[in-house]
């Protein structure tokens, strides 16, 4: 598969590469694997209509199967690098936080794989705001327009290395 220039390219640390393809290959491995055992004991209990266990274990299959669509597509997109360097500039993998609209709120600029399981809000480089900040500097003020047509005002707090 070669990737397509339109599709968006993922910036990834290693950790975060490394954490997601150890999940690829074991849901498309020994987790496939496990849900395919579950479903066969399940359907050995009979009537299928009424078999609870069954149709738990298919519903599974089916986000196991979704996820591996997934994670096969985003590692065939990712950009694996370093972290970012400390300079205060907006770019994938930076902790943010910004005034926007007035409120300050803080965020992870990238991919939320890279946030792990982490509670951090995060914003893609393809998001209207991702858009606006990527390549600004701590101090810069600037605008973004918002899918509801608003014009929101945005100034860079700080950016460090996540």
């Amino acid at each position: 598969m070669s990737t397509n220039s339109s599709e968006p390219v993922v910036w990834l640390t290693q950790e975060a590469y490394d954490r997601l393809k150890e999940e690829l290959d074991y849901l498309s491995g020994p987790g496939r694997a496990e849900i395919v055992a579950r479903i066969e004991q399940a359907r050995s209990e009979g009537d299928l209509k009424e078999n609870g266990g069954y149709h738990a274990a298919r519903e599974e299959q089916g986000k196991a199967e979704a996820r591996i669509v997934y994670l096969t597509d985003l590692l065939r997109r990712a950009h694996v690098g370093e972290p970012p360097a400390d300079d205060g500039v907006v770019e994938p993998g930076m902790l943010v936080v910004a005034k926007i609209a007035g409120d300050e709120t803080t965020f992870l600029f990238g991919s939320r794989e890279v946030a792990g399981d982490s509670e951090l809000e995060v914003y893609s480089e393809q998001s209207p705001i991702g858009q606006a900040i990527h390549g600004a500097k701590v101090g810069d003020k600037l605008s973004y327009l918002a899918p509801n047509g608003r014009d929101i005002a945005v100034e860079i707090v700080s950016a460090k290395p996540f």
